[in-house]
């Protein structure tokens, strides 16, 4: 664990949070700043900045907890519905650099919206990128 990291110190107890719940790998807090009641942050226990710096044990754990913990949120706070975001590298929106998955209990009418202008590009160019894609996942295996 980093000792700079604020999920790092709570994860150890050194910062007060309210926990719901914990594993051998992985504790899920309430957000102290929620979109929504009930807004939680599931993070792993041992430090990584981004989800592709995980072990496969690690990343099966945290998505796990975030598939245990998101109907049990919403059922627990009344929501209609959730959002599951985990935002990796600055240019994503991340924050914290410890990675983390939020789950956002989503409400009718709530007007959160994840703002990101959007285009419609081509089929063309879609295939162009699907296969940019699928050359460097090719390269990784």
């Amino acid at each position: 664990m980093s000792g700079d990291c604020i999920f790092c110190e709570i994860v150890r107890g050194e910062l007060p949070s309210v926990n719901i719940y914990e594993d051998d790998k992985v504790v899920a807090f309430l957000d102290i700043y929620p979109i929504n009641p009930g807004h939680t942050l599931v993070v792993p226990k041992r430090h990584a900045e981004q989800l592709d710096q995980l072990t496969d044990e690690e990343a099966a754990a945290l998505i796990n907890a975030v598939k245990k913990l998101a109907p049990r949120i919403v059922k627990a706070v009344k929501a209609h519905g959730y959002n599951v975001v985990a935002n990796n590298g600055k240019a994503a929106g991340q924050i914290i650099f410890h990675v983390h998955f939020h789950i956002v209990p989503r409400f009718e009418g709530d007007n959160c919206k994840f703002d990101c202008s959007r285009s419609k590009p081509s089929m063309e160019e879609l295939r162009e990128i699907g296969e940019q894609i699928r050359r460097h996942i090719e390269e990784q295996s």
